[in-house]
């Protein structure tokens, strides 16, 4: 196991050997797991979000802008048929017990669509250091990606800057926006990614990350599944709920990790998940 491996955590704990992930984590700030599932399954996730989506922008507060022409949504476990699948993959859940500990609560459900016309987003983190990271050099919650759709050079690909996520310095905006002097350092280590329908990535969400811009006439939606080990605190920040019914279809070990209250009646969720400065997109 990697030395970055939470505390207590073997191999023995685990359903994959996750040591060469856990490392580019801590050296890159992503991994990812090719072929995870199917096209088809894919395809089904695709429909569910564009229904999602069209629901979300038909109401108010449904959808939040992260810059021009490029929105968030975040949605409950019941709108994706695929949920389970995702959560109770054995590359997830070894992961997430790798870097976070057995403890691991999913905190966050939701996709980003860009639209055509969608620009270049100022490089930023999603959420400001946590104290353990600085001072621990310890990661405390992770972000899954799933594409929706085959990713082309022209539909804006997802660009990350490598072995940005221990940067650190007072200059950042609001914690999480490196002024524009930093921005040769993020250009020079920028890897674009072109994932594929099936495809499973992992990243801390501190690593220095933008939207690029889209000139298809394709969207490029875009799965976000949010963990938090036991001391984040992500979960303050969402509205992920499930119906009793739902809760009690779920199997045991995906109950035991999902961080959200059961209700009677899903109410659809009103967008608080902003992060101030995506929504002046590039200017």
């Amino acid at each position: 196991m990697s030395p970055h491996a939470y505390p207590g955590v073997s191999t023995a704990d685990l359903d994959l050997d996750v040591t060469a992930d856990v490392e580019a984590l801590y050296s890159d700030g992503i991994t990812a797991r090719k072929g995870a599932f199917t096209p088809a399954w894919a395809d089904r996730l695709r429909e569910d979000i564009d229904a999602a989506f069209r629901e979300a922008l038909a109401r108010p507060g449904g959808a939040v802008g992260r810059g021009p022409h490029r929105y968030y949504v975040e949605i409950h476990p019941e709108q994706l048929r695929g949920f389970v699948d995702l959560v109770d993959h054995p590359w997830v859940r070894s992961v997430c017990t790798a870097v976070l500990g057995p403890e691991y609560r999913i905190v966050e459900l939701g996709f980003d669509v860009p639209l055509e016309g969608a620009v270049n987003q100022p490089w930023h983190r999603d959420f400001p250091m946590p104290e353990e990271t600085r001072t621990e050099r310890r990661l405390t919650s992770l972000a899954f990606n799933v594409t929706a759709v085959d990713t082309e050079e022209d539909m804006g690909p997802f660009e990350i800057a490598p072995g940005t996520q221990w940067d650190d310095s007072p200059e950042f905006g609001h914690g999480m926006f490196p002024p524009r002097p930093h921005y040769p350092r993020y250009e020079e280590r920028a890897v674009r990614k072109y994932p594929r329908r099936g495809d499973i990535s992992a990243r801390t969400a501190l690593t220095i990350h933008r939207g690029t811009k889209n000139d298809s006439a394709k969207s490029r939606p875009v799965l976000v599944l949010g963990v938090d080990g036991p001391e984040a605190t992500n979960s303050e920040r969402h509205d992920t709920a499930v119906t009793r019914p739902y809760w009690e279809s779920l199997p045991e070990r995906v109950r035991r990790h999902l961080d959200c209250p059961i209700v009677d009646e899903l109410r659809p969720i009103t967008q608080k998940h902003t992060i101030e400065g995506l929504v002046m997109g590039d200017a």
